[in-house]
């Protein structure tokens, strides 16, 4: 599944042949999970959800009560430990059982939050000016010291190693999600995104 700019969202069953669906929104769309037999869609004031990928419906979240936090702007989710779990700007975290039903939680930071993974039991978060955050519930969150301002957009694990990147060609290495080195890539380019293939 692919989401994108102004609603986007295209599915595939060989990653060859591409079918448009219909989101039912104009908005930005910035990132999709699945967990529990349910697709999660979320972005710029959107949360969607579908059962098979095809169908989607908007669940109005109260984007107008936002616990003192100014952006309505998602740009992460992820699924595990039986837990959805959107991130946004302006430090903001959302969590939910179903995709349907979203509590706000406390991230202790007002810091943009670019994307959110599970893996070894925990959620770990990474955003602007070297934040991260782990927990192991979504609720409860833990900053950690990256040893870095620069700003984080992608993180990803594999290999028994954690792996984040970002603006200035920055790249930092952790064994746990809580220790973090930065590794030199020799390059100042913008890095947003960064996967292991097992």
């Amino acid at each position: 599944m692919v989401v994108g700019w102004k609603g986007t969202i295209f599915t595939s069953s060989d990653g060859t042949t591409w079918t448009s669906r219909t989101s039912g929104t104009a908005y930005y769309l910035n990132g999709v999970a699945y967990g529990n037999g349910t697709f999660v869609v979320i972005g710029h004031a959107t949360i969607l959800t579908s059962s098979d990928g095809s169908s989607w419906e908007n669940r109005n979240f109260e984007w107008n009560k936002p616990l003192s936090k100014p952006s309505n702007y998602f740009s992460g989710v992820t699924y595990g430990n039986n837990t959805y779990v959107a991130v946004g700007w302006s430090g903001r975290i959302l969590t939910s059982p179903d995709g349907i039903t979203w509590t706000e939680q406390i991230s202790g930071t007002s810091k943009n939050l670019a994307e959110v993974i599970y893996e070894n039991g925990s959620f770990l978060v990474v955003g602007y000016s070297g934040t991260i955050l782990t927990s192991p519930d979504g609720i409860t969150w833990t900053a950690r010291s990256s040893g870095t301002l620069k700003n984080l957009n992608g993180v990803a694990y594999g290999n028994i190693i954690y792996v984040a990147v970002g603006y200035s060609g920055t790249i930092l290495t952790s064994p746990d999600g809580i220790t973090w080195t930065e590794r030199d890539s020799g390059k100042s380019n913008y890095l947003s995104g960064v996967t292991f293939s097992r």
